[in-house]
């Protein structure tokens, strides 16, 4: 019992520090809308998908909730450098909870922030002439589960090894615009070159992209369960590496 209530509360203040900076979430939403209302406009205008309703910016709309998912989950990680340097992380250390519940409450908390942006996406989705039903909304929602929890323990894991904000956010830039450029958010990622493909289909965000666009469009490059086994997997990869690494790290630094 005292574990799930760890959990709920670390859970809760990680979600209750989102909620309080309402400029990071209108900043999280405004971004976006621009991706799709200008780059879309301008780059649909070039390029036609006469077999998708609502063209070039309906097909990049999954690629820009996850790009959203993707900022928001792996930037919140910088909230455990924060506690260190703060001193808070050291009081959660001491507490009679167990590291991998700390862990946890931590990437449920930031998945949670990550998913509250994907929803508001979702229900702007006539911006772009995207149908959206309740069937479809819901199936989206718990997709974007895994997929915020997955990219959330990334995130953690770039914060366990970073001391300061500056390293933090220097890691940050080098993985971050590399998994979204190459999840084929912007882009079909059939008929690409061999050599590309590849670095594609490592992109784990490039699975979530998919699975999204499948749900949503109808249209996917992959079967769906195939994209949802790999979101689930890497879900699971990333919290347990994160909970092993975790309680090495700050094992050593007690």
């Amino acid at each position: 019992m005292a574990e799930w209530e760890g959990i709920y509360t670390i859970w809760f203040r990680e979600a209750k520090r989102y909620v309080r900076y309402r400029s990071r979430i209108l900043s999280s939403v405004v971004t976006p809308l621009l991706w799709l209302l200008i780059f879309g406009t301008g780059l649909g205008s070039a390029i036609r998908f006469g077999n998708i309703a609502g063209g070039y910016k309906a097909f990049i709309f999954p690629g820009i909730i996850g790009q959203t998912i993707l900022f928001t989950a792996i930037f919140s990680g910088v909230s455990v450098i924060m506690d260190r340097q703060y001193g808070f992380l050291k009081e959660i250390m001491v507490a009679p909870v167990s590291r991998p519940s700390i862990v946890f409450g931590k990437v449920l908390g930031i998945g949670t922030a990550a998913i509250i942006q994907g929803v508001i996406l979702l229900l702007l989705s006539f911006v772009v002439g995207v149908h959206m039903t309740p069937v479809i909304f819901v199936a989206s929602f718990l997709l974007m589960i895994p997929i915020s929890v997955g990219l959330g323990g990334v995130g953690l894991l770039i914060a366990i090894f970073t001391e300061s904000m500056e390293g933090f956010n220097l890691i940050m830039s080098f993985i971050v615009l590399p998994m979204f450029l190459l999840s084929g958010a912007l882009f079909p990622v059939t008929g690409l070159p061999s050599s590309l493909q590849v670095a594609v289909y490592l992109d784990p965000l490039t699975y979530g992209v998919d699975a999204l666009r499948q749900v949503i469009l109808g249209y996917g490059a992959l079967p769906l369960y195939v994209s949802t086994i790999v979101v689930v997997g890497f879900a699971l990869i990333t919290i347990t590496l994160s909970a092993t690494l975790f309680s090495k790290k700050e094992q050593n630094l007690m």
